[in-house]
């Protein structure tokens, strides 16, 4: 195995391996501020604990996820200079500013509120208390911006300057950041956050309620999850989901080609919903297909082409493609999934059936590790359909790895934080097996009640 597929492989393996974390703050944190609204616009003393007991339980779990995101986000940036070095010596002029902006703000403005929401309850009024929790949620997605920018601009370069010597600067630093290729895909991976959140939330309520624990935490849970992921899962799909696939098929047309397995250009293109590609003879074998669905979904009829991969020279398909058409229909069918519990939920919720239905609760509480999956298939379909293009139609991915870094170096690296974050996944399963066992405290409400009068 070469250094540069050994590259490849390493950075993929790492930054799948922290997006585990960062995609359950961004939803958690938007959904802290949901129950500390709740919490502030309660009248009755009892209701509000509730809700502020909620937020605080949440809250350490947030902590927890945001440590490790930490721990293991840093590695990142550290590749760039290591494994990638000719990609951040000839771009680095242009994602350098919207990483540094993530640093600085962001991630500042998130971790010094984080701490005054978590140590400085008794300090402040609810209201200052409400606008810490609003600053971590603003801090956390704006971090996530910044990041997509970096992102968009390898997908969809826009905004540069090109030097006699290779390098690439900032032509325009507003038209850096109104990249509209970043803004769907914010919209549409800020989504997907809320849904890993969501699901997360109302798995811990379903569990609570499956096991019969006393107090009003596992409605609660279940209730502000099954809610907050049902809208998530239709504006998943609906608008951002169909605005971003549109724009991809413009701008990046031999991606849709392969993700949808598309061979051969067609008018009044299928959509495949199942079915395995054979790349020997170029074709689906054992489709299950919507006729002419693609072409609708793209260009709003269903008499337009389809541009094929056949449309295309070879050297410009993406690689792995095998893993690209599977990624994407993965990531398509557990969105499906999630729209179809949740929405079944919200309406036993609405018909007070939702608390008493143990199947749909443990529906929910299995689910709750597949929206980690789609989320991971999801960037697969964006970083694959990239390919052979490290930024697109610029820097091929062949020309920016770190000639002077060996596929030995590569592979020692790589074992050890194999090892590493083996020790770090059982030190999370253990923090957090025992924090949601332990569970806000059945008697938070009376305690505290009594402790304030």
């Amino acid at each position: 195995m070469d250094a540069l597929t050994l590259h490849r492989i390493h950075f993929g393996f790492t930054i799948t391996y922290h997006y585990l974390f960062p995609q359950l703050t961004m939803g958690l944190a938007l959904l802290i501020v949901i129950l500390k609204t709740l919490a502030l616009r309660a009248k009755d003393p009892v209701q509000q604990e509730k809700y502020d007991a909620s937020a605080r339980f949440w809250a350490r779990l947030f902590a927890i996820n945001f440590l490790l995101g930490v721990v293991t986000g840093i590695p990142m940036e550290f590749q760039f200079g290591t494994n990638w070095s000719e990609f951040s010596r000839r771009t680095g002029g242009v994602i350098g500013i919207p990483l540094a902006m993530e640093g600085i703000f962001s991630f500042f403005l998130e971790s010094a509120f984080l701490g005054m929401f978590i140590f400085g309850e008794k300090r402040l009024s609810r209201g200052m208390h409400w606008l810490s929790a609003f600053l971590v949620c603003l801090g956390s997605w704006i971090s996530g911006f910044f990041i997509i920018v970096t992102n968009a601009w390898m997908q969809h370069p826009v905004a540069y300057v090109l030097r006699p010597d290779g390098v690439f600067e900032v032509g325009s630093f507003w038209g850096l950041m109104l990249n509209p290729w970043a803004w769907l895909e914010y919209a549409h991976n800020m989504c997907a956050a809320v849904v890993t959140g969501s699901f997360v939330m109302a798995a811990v309520g379903a569990l609570y309620l499956l096991q019969n624990r006393p107090g009003p935490y596992g409605r609660i849970f279940l209730k502000v999850g099954v809610i907050a992921g049902c809208i998530a899962s239709i504006i998943q799909v609906f608008p951002t989901g169909d605005l971003h696939g549109r724009y991809l098929a413009a701008n990046q047309p031999v991606a849709i080609a392969a993700m949808e397995g598309l061979f051969h250009s067609t008018t009044g293109a299928d959509m495949i919903i199942l079915g395995q590609p054979n790349y020997e003879t170029q074709h689906i074998d054992n489709p299950l297909a919507v006729n002419k669905v693609l072409s609708f979904l793209i260009y709003g009829t269903t008499n337009h082409e389809v541009q094929g991969l056949d449309h295309f020279p070879k050297d410009q398909w993406p690689s792995t493609l095998p893993l690209l058409f599977y990624a994407y229909h993965i990531m398509v069918g557990l969105g499906t999934w999630f729209l179809a519990l949740m929405g079944l939920a919200v309406i036993l919720l609405w018909r007070n059936r939702l608390f008493n239905a143990r199947w749909l609760l443990w529906a929910i509480l299995l689910s709750w590790p597949l929206p980690y999956i789609a989320n991971t298939a999801g960037w697969m379909t964006a970083e694959i359909g990239r390919q052979p293009w490290l930024v697109y139609g610029l820097i091929r991915t062949s020309q920016g790895s770190s000639i002077h870094v060996g596929a030995g170096n590569s592979l020692f690296t790589l074992l050890g934080f194999l090892g590493m974050y083996t020790l770090l996944s059982l030190l999370w399963i253990v923090l957090l097996y025992n924090h949601v066992q332990s569970g806000p405290p059945a008697e938070a409400t009376s305690s505290h009640l009594e402790l304030t009068t």
